[in-house]
This record gives C-alpha cells, sequence and structure tokens, in this order.
C-alpha cells in the first residue's frame, strides 16, 4: 500500500504540466537523506524554511517604511506572504506545481537586512566583495541555519531563491541569457514585483507620498481604472504564459512595459523620496557604527554576538551575517546599548 508521501507524488505526476518540476524527480540535496514518509521533497523544504529563525526574524524587518506609525504598513514577513500569494495562483492555473513556489518564496528573502534596501547598500558598501541579500539569502539557508550546518534544501528550490532579484534590470528571464533550473522559479521571480508594486503603492498612499491619480495615466489606461484592477491585470496577464511551446514565463508587451513604468514611477515617487531617503541615512549610521564596532575588537564581537569563528571566512563576512540578520528593533536596540550613554544612578 503507497505512503501519503507516495500517493502526493503520483498525484503531482498525474495532474500537473509535463513541464512542472515534479517532488520525485528533484535534483535533489546536496546531503542525502532518506525520504520522509508524509512529505514530498517540496514541500519539507518549505517546512524547514518557514520553522527556521531566520524567516520568523522577516517580521521585524523593513519593507519600504521603517517604524512606521501604523499597524497596517508591510515588513518582509506580509511581504513574503502575499509573493506567495501571487506565485501559487500563477502556478495553479499554469499546472505548475505550487509546493515549488511557495517553498522558493518562503527563503527568497532570508538574507535581507535590517531596514530594506538602504541597509543592504550599506553592507555592499562596507564588506569587502559586496553584499547582496539574494547570495545572503542562500547562504542562510546552506550554511548559517540550523546551528551552522544550512537546511540542506533541494537544488530546486536554492536555484528559486538565486534567481529571484531583478533590481532595476529585466523582469522576464527571457532575453537575458540565463536560465533557471525550473520554470517555477521563473514565476517567483515575476510574482516578486507584482506583489511589491501593488503593497508599496498602498503603503504608499496610506503614507500621504502621494494620491492615485498621480500614477501616470498611461499605466493606468493598460493595468485598469482601479488598484485592484491593476493587481489582477498583471496577474492575469502572466497566467496567459504558453508552457507548451514557450521556453520562458512571460507578459505581454503592453503589460510588462506598465509593469516597468510603474516600477519606475515607485522609484521615483517612494525608494528615492527625500522623506523616506533622510530616514534611512539614519539608519545607515546605525550599521555602519556597529560594522565598525565588531571589527574593532573580534573577540569582544564574538562574545556579544555569541558566534564562534567559522574555519577558513574573515571576520567581516561574520559581521556582514550577523548584522544583516538582525530585525530593526535589534538593531537599533544594540546600537543604543552600544553608543548611547546611560544615566548614572547612584544606588
Amino acid at each position: 500500500m503507497a505512503g501519503i508521501r507516495e500517493m502526493l507524488e503520483e498525484l503531482e505526476e498525474r495532474t500537473l504540466h509535463p513541464r512542472a518540476a515534479l517532488s520525485a524527480r528533484t535534483r535533489g540535496r546536496e546531503r542525502p537523506e532518506r525520504d520522509d514518509v508524509e512529505r514530498p521533497s517540496f514541500q519539507r523544504d518549505r517546512d524547514r524554511i518557514v520553522h527556521c529563525k531566520a524567516f520568523r526574524r522577516l517580521a521585524g524587518k523593513t519593507q519600504v517604511f521603517l517604524a512606521p506609525r501604523g499597524d497596517h504598513y508591510r515588513t518582509r514577513l506580509t511581504h513574503t506572504l502575499e509573493v506567495a500569494q501571487v506565485g501559487r495562483s500563477i502556478a495553479r492555473a499554469l499546472r505548475l506545481n505550487e509546493m515549488l513556489v511557495e517553498a522558493m518564496v518562503m527563503g527568497h528573502d532570508l538574507g535581507h537586512t535590517p531596514f530594506g534596501h538602504a541597509g543592504e547598500r550599506l553592507l555592499n558598501e562596507v564588506l569587502p566583495g559586496g553584499f547582496h541579500h539574494v547570495v545572503q539569502s542562500l547562504r542562510v539557508v546552506e550554511v548559517l541555519e540550523n546551528e551552522g550546518r544550512g537546511l540542506n534544501l533541494t537544488a530546486e528550490v536554492r536555484d528559486g531563491i538565486l534567481r529571484h532579484s531583478k533590481g532595476k534590470g529585466n523582469v522576464l528571464l527571457k532575453g537575458s541569457g540565463a536560465q533557471a533550473l525550473t520554470l517555477e522559479a521563473e514565476i517567483v521571480r515575476i510574482a516578486d514585483i507584482i506583489a511589491y508594486v501593488n503593497h508599496d503603492l498602498d503603503d504608499a498612499l496610506r503614507a500621504g507620498l502621494f494620491a492615485e491619480p498621480d500614477v501616470p495615466a498611461e499605466i493606468r489606461r493598460t493595468l485598469g481604472a482601479s488598484r485592484s484592477e491593476w493587481f489582477a491585470t498583471l496577474v492575469h496577464d502572466v497566467m496567459r504564459s504558453d508552457v507548451d511551446g514557450g521556453q520562458h514565463i512571460e507578459m505581454s508587451p503592453e503589460v510588462h512595459g506598465a509593469l516597468l513604468a510603474l516600477r519606475d514611477f515607485l522609484y521615483a515617487r517612494v525608494y528615492e523620496n527625500p522623506v523616506v531617503h533622510d530616514e534611512f541615512v539614519k539608519a545607515q549610521r546605525i550599521l555602519r557604527d556597529l560594522y565598525a564596532w565588531c571589527l574593532e575588537d573580534a573577540a569582544r564581537f564574538r562574545e556579544r554576538a555569541g558566534l564562534p569563528p567559522r574555519e577558513g571566512e574573515p571576520l567581516e563576512r561574520t559581521v556582514a551575517d550577523w548584522l544583516s540578520g538582525m530585525t530593526d528593533r535589534f538593531a537599533i536596540g544594540t546600537w543604543e546599548a552600544l553608543f548611547v550613554p546611560r544615566p548614572w544612578s547612584v544606588v
């Protein structure tokens, strides 16, 4: 009699598209393991990520607005959940592997710094060799989590984590020369930007940085009359990808252009807005001070951080691991403890 895992694997084989990544045909893990009794490989990866400490810390990391006064602004954790919703919806429509998409999404931002991209830019500036949250996310799951043993995820999930970042570059892998291991990784890449342009726009409107009519008319003509229509247009456009004949997950030129224009609008009006930027300059000062303090005395740093030396790695690398793993609150609290004088008291 087949077990639960075998039944779930057989369901994938029977119902998913021929180009879907199947759990039973994974390229495997760096360290071979016995199959789980109940969970296929990609579900097992998803669960490992959700239960790791780095995932829980996403709740305390900035998405766009630093320490906002309001309960409804996004964090890295809520961003991750929204990307998962978009990605799974697209995967289901295309009959690709939803569980693989979710596993990739849950791990895609684990390496993000406190204070959003401002923190990332600061670490990239001071760390020899640079810093990028995508590479750090992969380092989290391969090296740092599980007391330094890593999570030993499948090759497909690790590839999806590595492929998700776009910056100001091309959203689609088509024409980029890059090739992901799976179509599911391409879904994650697109779902990430669809989620963040929509929720960052919503947060910016809540913050009063601009009004909805300020969004360029050509974007609204392409995507629709309301924000809910914009979101639906973007998602439904990806759902029309030709996975039978096409090599990549695609978007129509018109909708893809509108998505890029909306991203550019957000860069100009939100991400590079002086009001937002000025606060992040202060946040960068916190990380710069902490980085310098850690390098001044390696033994003192390791005692405070509770991190043993890792063979063959420079101190700067360990400091970057510690700082990038901080939540906003922990970074601010650590900086205050180290650099803000405490009032003298006599008992």
